[in-house]
């Protein structure tokens, strides 16, 4: 049990402890009092001091273009290293041989591919040349047989007419023996009469009745020269008829020559045009044995090597760094902060490799620093998980660094609104975001 008695208590006495001594000591009361005093003078004036807020994100140098970003240089047609004209470091202009590769595929290894395929194009050429002439001469033929076929209509139908009107003349003159005919019987009865009666003799009779013959016979041979001139009728409509259906099969004929020649000159138009474009890749394809510098820049590295080595089509062959770029760098901040930012926004950053003195509260106060503004903000979220700001020297302060290097690192900060130091603490404390805040000049805008 626990000797907790009053009659137990244990004394100890605080006169053998010299710190004791310091702190009862009213000159050194006074001196922690006022030590107190001071730093709650000095805190209370510290928290009401202000503050920027701000976003710090790391990123890295980039340019501004993205044809002024390191690339690297294919090859566009399968082939094999001959040549090299270059070397890793070395300085290139838009335009300068990289490399010469020779053909791998045996479609192409006739050194008089073009040449001889120019030739062909010609013949073929040719060939189209004398089909349109072929069809010149179909259409003159056409047109030959179309005015004959008209002349000879013409004729046919004036035959027609002519037929017609000996028909009627034929007609009337059958009508005329037949009235004749008729008065002549009229006349050998009267004169049968008279003879009858004494009148006349038998030799006016006989005359009477020779002349009334021969009527007869005239008659019989108009009605034959009618029936004549009806077939020849006849005949100059069968005629008119077989002379179209004759020029028309002529006609149909021709035409159909014609167009004969005309689909085997569009399918040799077509071949020409094929070969043609053929021709043309095959003129393309001979410029693409070299490999050429797409701008002015350094060979930075090699990544192909060696002679004889087989490269496949868009392989990559060296990197390039262009020499001519705008510097930017490129940040990546949280989706909760991208609402805070704006383009044109104030931005400091610090490379590395530059030495600085940094208060991210206290810009102004800030060495080493570098002022530059947002340019671009994307709207697509990064594989990271956050958005990518890109950010460019800010033209109205300092320029940035000549020595920099593309894919150097750098420590971005976005400078927000100015509020005392026990506000951001707070908001710290509480895990609240940043104020939302816009400049007054983009307020302007």
């Amino acid at each position: 049990m626990l000797n907790i008695s009053p009659h137990n208590r244990v004394t100890t006495s605080t006169e053998s402890y010299q710190s004791f001594k310091i702190i009862e000591s009213n000159k050194y009361k006074s001196i922690i009092k006022r030590g107190i005093y001071v730093s709650i003078i000095l805190f209370v004036s510290i928290v009401f001091l202000p503050w920027t807020q701000n976003i710090r994100s790391m990123g890295n140098v980039t340019t501004l273009k993205p044809e002024q970003r390191p690339q690297t240089i294919h090859n566009v047609i399968p082939g094999r290293i001959e040549k090299w004209y270059v070397k890793e470091g070395d300085f290139v202009k838009r335009g300068d041989t990289i490399i010469f590769i020779s053909e791998v595929k045996d479609e192409y290894f006739d050194t008089l591919l073009i040449d001889r395929t120019g030739q062909q194009i010609k013949a073929k050429e040719l060939t189209v040349i004398s089909y349109m002439e072929k069809v010149k001469a179909l259409d003159n033929q056409i047109d030959a047989i179309s005015r004959t076929q008209l002349l000879k209509l013409e004729q046919t139908e004036n035959k027609l007419k002519q037929s017609y009107l000996k028909v009627a003349t034929d007609s009337m003159s059958y009508e005329a023996e037949k009235l004749n005919y008729s008065i002549s019987i009229e006349q050998y009865k009267r004169m049968q009469e008279l003879n009858k009666q004494g009148l006349k003799s038998l030799t006016d009779l006989e005359t009477r009745k020779l002349k009334m013959q021969e009527l007869q016979a005239n008659v019989f041979s108009q009605e034959n020269k009618l029936l004549t001139s009806r077939n020849e009728v006849i005949n100059a409509r069968i005629e008119l008829t077989t002379v179209n259906a004759e020029y028309q099969d002529k006609l149909a004929k021709a035409e159909s020559d014609k167009f004969s020649a005309l689909s085997i000159l569009y399918d040799s138009e077509i071949a020409v045009t094929k070969m043609q474009i053929q021709f043309m890749n095959y003129s393309v394809r001979s410029g693409m044995y070299y490999v050429t510098a797409p701008q002015d820049g350094y060979i930075t590295k090699a990544i192909q090597s060696g002679l004889g080595e087989t490269l496949k089509e868009g392989e990559e062959i060296v990197s390039i760094m262009p020499s001519d770029y705008e510097l930017a760098v490129e940040m990546y901040v949280a989706p909760i902060d991208l609402p805070l930012l704006e383009l044109g926004q104030n931005i400091r950053v610090q490379f590395d490799g530059w030495p600085a003195v940094v208060f991210s509260g206290w810009p102004n106060i800030s060495y080493g620093t570098y002022s530059g503004k947002i340019v671009a903000i994307d709207n697509f979220i990064s594989n990271n998980g956050k958005y990518r700001l890109l950010i460019a020297p800010d033209k109205t302060s300092y320029a940035w660094p000549k020595a920099l290097r593309i894919g150097a690192g750098a420590n971005s900060i976005a400078l927000l609104k100015e509020v005392p130091i026990w506000y951001e603490l707070w908001r710290k404390t509480n895990g609240f975001p940043p104020d939302y805040y816009k400049p007054s000049a983009l307020k302007k805008q």
